[in-house]
Parts: C-alpha cells; structure tokens; sequence
C-alpha cells in the first residue's frame, strides 16, 4: 500500500504539487493523470524519494521514502526522460541495476531484449527515443519490484509496443505482487489498462476513483422515441449528467441503477434502446460533477 497523506511540494514561489491525500492499493493498476505541469512528475519523484516533500507524509508498505534504502528497493522508477550513463550499453546498464535490486531477474533481461529486438552491446546514445523507452521498462520489469512508477511510459512507443508492454505488466501482476503506477497526460493511453484514476490538476488531487465504482453508477444509454412521445417529461426524473440529439437519436449519460432507468424510458415506448460501454473520457466528465468544469480542456 502506498500512503500519501496532506503532501506538498513548492519550488519558490510555486507549488508544484498542493496537499495532496491519496491511497494506492496493492494488485491494481493506478493511473495519475493530468496535462503537463499539473504535478505528476512531480508527484512520482516524490514517491520515488527523489525529492522530498516540504510537508505531509509518504510511505511505501509503512515505511518512509526519502533517504531509505530498504523502502526503495521495493520499486522501480522509469521517469519521462530516461538517464544512462554516458556511452553505457544495455548490458552494463543491467549489471548496475542488478546490484541495487537483490531479485533482479537477468535471464528475464535477456529474453526480454530479444523479444524486443534491443542489442544488448550497442550504445544506448544511439538508440531512437522509443527504443531507450522500450529499454527502460525492460530494466524495470526485470529488477522484480513490487512497484513501478511510469512516468509518460507510453509516450514515444508505436501502438504495437504500447500494448505489447500493457501485456507485460498484466502477465506480471497475475503471476506475483505487482502494482504499477503509471503518469499520463492522455486518458486514452490508460482507457483499457487502469483499474483506479486519479485526477491532478494544477497541483491538486481533484479526485481518485476505482473505475468499477463508477461504471456501477454511471450509465450511458441510447434511445430513439416515437415522434409523438413527450421525452422532456421522462427525462424529468432521470439525474441526467449529459445529453445529446441527432435526429430522432438521444444519447444519455445518467447516474443511477441502470434497471430503473430503463424501466423508466419504457414508459415513452421506445423503438430502440441499448446500453453503451462508457469511455475513461465520459467516467471523468461525469465524475467530478462540478459546473461548467471542462475535463477535456484538461487533459487533451
């Protein structure tokens, strides 16, 4: 369990990341979103004991982070610029590794860069960015951690790769304790991989929700009436959180128990009705609930 509780971190005059509370489960993939300069990187350095905090607290499976060795041998972080050192191969780059990680798998390194096509000889300086991407996670799955801190992971690898490596954390958390957190300023990189999401926004955690939780609640349902039907009075007692017309097409976004809320538009008689699968992009819109708050202007 990672424990964040009131954590604040400033850089002179601004604040980077604002009293931030957040508990992340063990065996479930979290996704931090929010745009660039929201705080995720940030947010991820601190739980890596790269930064300390300037208030709250951090702890890891109950144990401190900064400055803790035993704690940090628990993760892996892979941050959104990638540092090897200078001239250094993959190979040595795994040797180094593998002396700070007492369960780092190299057999599982070396099958992996196989498996991706990665020279393990060749100078890491002359690999393209989604190659040094693709090297990084390789690292990091192989050291064995119970976490892994991604940071933008995904940004830089073709679409082949990105699922390739979501098929990798999947295989890894059925088959030992593994918890990744992954950074991203794009709702659609993490759509089938997340289990929980939380939302930073400047600063702030504007909320932190089990996805199933809301998928429970939140309903997106299309209907077409007869063109005789009063639909306004149906509607009326619908908690209603979007609505859109296409021609005799209404597409709804409603909270509430799916089986009441289609016994209701029963009643109009409909030609048509059917229920949709909600997008990551629709749960967030309607979760946060506020306003005139335009989550897509956030996020994309």
């Amino acid at each position: 369990m990672i424990e964040a509780n009131n954590v604040t971190k400033r850089f002179n005059d601004i604040t980077a990341v604002d009293d931030v509370t957040l508990s992340i489960e063990e065996g479930k993939v979290f996704g931090l979103i929010g745009t660039n300069g929201a705080g995720k990187s940030t947010f991820l350095r601190m739980l890596s004991g790269v930064l300390k905090q300037d208030e709250g607290n951090i702890e890891i499976d109950d144990l401190k982070v900064y400055e803790n060795p035993a704690c940090k041998e628990k993760f892996f972080f892979i941050s959104d610029e990638a540092y090897f050192f200078l001239n250094a191969t993959p190979d040595e780059m795994m040797r180094f590794y593998s002396k700070w990680y007492p369960s780092y798998d190299k057999t599982r390194y070396e099958k992996l860069m196989d498996n991706f096509g990665l020279d393990r000889r060749r100078k890491i300086n002359t690999f393209s960015k989604g190659m040094k991407k693709q090297l990084s996670i390789i690292l990091g799955l192989s050291a064995k951690t119970k976490y892994i801190f991604c940071d933008e992971t995904f940004d830089g690898l073709d679409p082949v790769m990105r699922q390739a490596v979501k098929s990798l954390f999947a295989s890894d958390m059925a088959e030992r304790d593994f918890t990744p957190i992954i950074a991203s300023h794009n709702l659609r990189e993490l759509e089938d991989i997340c289990d929980t999401v939380g939302l930073l926004h400047k600063g702030g955690m504007l909320m932190s929700e089990d996805l199933d939780d809301v998928k429970g609640d939140v309903h997106k349902i299309q209907v077409v009436f007869p063109s005789d039907t009063d639909s306004d009075s149906l509607l009326d007692e619908l908690r209603i959180l979007e609505k859109e017309k296409r021609g005799s097409l209404l597409t709804l976004i409603v909270r509430g128990q799916e089986r009441e809320i289609k016994d209701r538009l029963s009643e109009g008689n409909p030609v048509f009705m059917e229920s949709l699968p909600l997008s990551l992009e629709e749960i967030f819109i309607t979760s946060t609930g506020v306003e005139g708050y335009d989550i897509k202007k956030i996020i994309y």
